[in-house]
């Protein structure tokens, strides 16, 4: 990790890293684009406003200390994977390697495991501007995104701000799941994979694509494979006998370079 110290800011050098490939690729939804290169959002209730730089792959991250560029956002963008090594890797099969070409600043974000898991529960059947509405309202409502406990004696009725529709039932489920230990999410984390997706599976409301986003964007299991209607057409044309070996074990970021290469690029299968 190669930052400077710029006055309140922070600059950094990373490769492999674009702002509108990780942070508007469907996989959080506390993001902003408030700028032709700046966008503003929070981790964990922490603001930040982060910048494009003229320079290629230099970003500005603003009124920010070195402490919460270290304990904090190094983290969440996941800095010490090298994510040219994985598209080298990938490369090795022809349709990754243009994928990779296409988008090759994504970056597996390190969310939280209960923001992930409550926010992919919102996002079902759901459309990004009415996702982003939904959770603006709950952080409105809690000033910041709520931890379960801070949620434990909502109702599905008492939901009702939020305007989520079918959605609050499950909020509600896992809430009392986690709050009541029959889920320990940190446990989760180091489950085998199918264990880990039965678990969540548990939760009222929670398919096999909610689960597979939770495990990948909040647990970061880069193994999980969250699979939809972009992602069936991929398998579908592209590797109908499974992906390729070179994906093996993190197969999860070989997806959102897929998800996103067929989603925006205009290539017609």
């Amino acid at each position: 990790m190669d930052y400077s110290i710029d006055g309140n800011d922070i600059i950094l050098k990373q490769p492999d890293f674009d702002l509108d490939d990780t942070l508007d690729c469907g996989q959080a939804f506390r993001w902003e684009k408030i700028g032709e290169k700046s966008y503003k959002g929070a981790f964990l209730n922490k603001p930040l406003v982060i910048s494009s730089e003229a320079e290629k792959g230099v970003f500005r991250l603003h009124d920010t200390t070195c402490e919460d560029m270290e304990r904090v956002w190094a983290d969440y963008f996941d800095l010490s994977t090298d994510y040219g090594e994985l598209k080298r890797q990938f490369s090795e099969d022809e349709t990754l390697a243009k994928a990779c070409d296409y988008a090759g600043g994504i970056r597996i974000l390190r969310q939280d495991k209960w923001e992930a898991l409550s926010s992919f529960i919102i996002s079902q059947n759901n459309n990004i501007p009415r996702i982003k509405g939904i959770i603006g309202r709950l952080c409105e409502h809690y000033k910041g995104y709520p931890a379960y406990s801070d949620m434990a004696e909502e109702t599905a009725g008492s939901l009702g701000f939020l305007r989520a529709g079918f959605r609050a039932k499950y909020l509600v489920d896992a809430v009392s799941r986690i709050s009541s230990g029959e889920i320990d999410l940190e446990a989760i984390s180091g489950m085998d994979i199918s264990d880990a997706r039965k678990t969540l599976q548990t939760i009222k409301g929670v398919g096999p694509k909610v689960a597979e986003c939770a495990l990948l964007f909040g647990f970061y299991r880069l193994e999980a494979f969250p699979v939809d209607v972009w992602v069936k057409r991929v398998m579908a044309n592209w590797y109908p006998n499974g992906l390729p070996k070179c994906t093996k074990g993190c197969e999860g970021v070989a997806q959102q370079y897929l998800f996103h290469y067929i989603r925006t690029s205009g290539i017609e299968i």
